[in-house]
Parts: C-alpha cells; sequence; structure tokens
C-alpha cells in the first residue's frame, strides 16, 4: 500500500511541477551488489519508502504554495492534516520536514525542503495547514529559517533582542554568560 501512495505522490508532484523531480533509485541487481558492475551514476534519490512511509525531498525554488494546495485538496492524495513541521541544520544545508496525514484515506507522506544555508527560505504553508503557524515561528526563532508569505513571523520562545538562532550548528555561545560554565 505504501509503495503505491507513493508511486501516486511521485506522478502527482511530477506533473504538477511539470518536471521530473521525483526520483525513485533503480534497485541493484545481482552483479551491481556483488561489485562487479562498472563504476556508474549515482543517482540522488529524492522519493522512497521511509520507514515504510513515502517520503520525497525537494528544493526550496520546487515548494510552493500551489504544491501544498494540491497535496492537501487533490481527492486520491486528501492530506488534510499536517502533524508536524521541524527544522534540521546539515553542514551543508538545511531542511524543513513536514509530516503530513489524510484522515480520509488513511495514508502518510514525509516532505523534506532543501534550503541553501547562506540564506535558509521555504514558502510559508500556513494559508494551507493553519496548524503550521507556530512551528514555522519556532523553526524561524531557533534556526533562522525565513518563512516568505508567513503572516506574523516573529519570535516565538525568545525575546526579540537575542542576537542569532541557538539551534544552528555556528551558533556560537558564551557558555560563561550563561552560566554553562
Amino acid at each position: 500500500m505504501s509503495q503505491e501512495t507513493l508511486d501516486l505522490i511521485i506522478s502527482k508532484v511530477n506533473n504538477a511541477l511539470d518536471e521530473e523531480v521525483l526520483v525513485v533509485k533503480p534497485p541493484e541487481t545481482d552483479e551491481e551488489a556483488e561489485g562487479e558492475k562498472e563504476e556508474k551514476e549515482e543517482i540522488e534519490e529524492t522519493a522512497k519508502l521511509n520507514f515504510g512511509k513515502p517520503m520525497i525531498i525537494l528544493d526550496s525554488e520546487k515548494w510552493s504554495m500551489d504544491l501544498a494546495k494540491m497535496l492537501r485538496d487533490d481527492p486520491q492524495l486528501h492530506f488534510d492534516f499536517l502533524q508536524c513541521v521541524t527544522g534540521v541544520d546539515y553542514d551543508e544545508h538545511m531542511e524543513v520536514v513536514y509530516n503530513l496525514y489524510s484522515t480520509e484515506k488513511k495514508h502518510y507522506l514525509y516532505v523534506k525542503v532543501k534550503t541553501p544555508r547562506e540564506t535558509p527560505s521555504v514558502v510559508s504553508v500556513t494559508p494551507v495547514w493553519r496548524a503550521a503557524d507556530y512551528m514555522e515561528r519556532e523553526i524561524f526563532d531557533l534556526l533562522g529559517i525565513e518563512f516568505p508569505g508567513h503572516w506574523n513571523l516573529k519570535r516565538i520562545l525568545l525575546q526579540d533582542e537575542w542576537e542569532g538562532h541557538p539551534l544552528r550548528k555556528d551558533y556560537i555561545t558564551d557558555k560563561k554568560a550563561l552560566g554553562l560554565d
């Protein structure tokens, strides 16, 4: 069932974007597994099952309000419930991860949206899923990822005067001033 859902999602997203953005890595043959095959170009897998649930990976310029609306409104997908939004800081990029669920169809989808570390920005989905409101603000506050289109993007956990974003890997703390020395 999950593989069928993933195949449907791949088809719908690629059609919505008018290009083949989502790619599934072909299974290895026995020869490839044994290492007898010649070196071949490594394909970045952007759609797969993650712990048995469909997951897609998009660059931030591919993630849009229209795509989010399609995931919510398409009668075959109907991802009407945004369970969680979280931000992740990697050394080479940052990600925003959306956990979506269809209460009608009973299926899940993880959407990972990659954004550059230098200017992290991912379009806000608060007009599509109101539950994203505080979660996007928390990610903005702690990681510094901007959410263009958010109706009230400001700090939610830290004081307005706080400098920097404490969950970023490059954040420098003064442990002595914070009493952590």
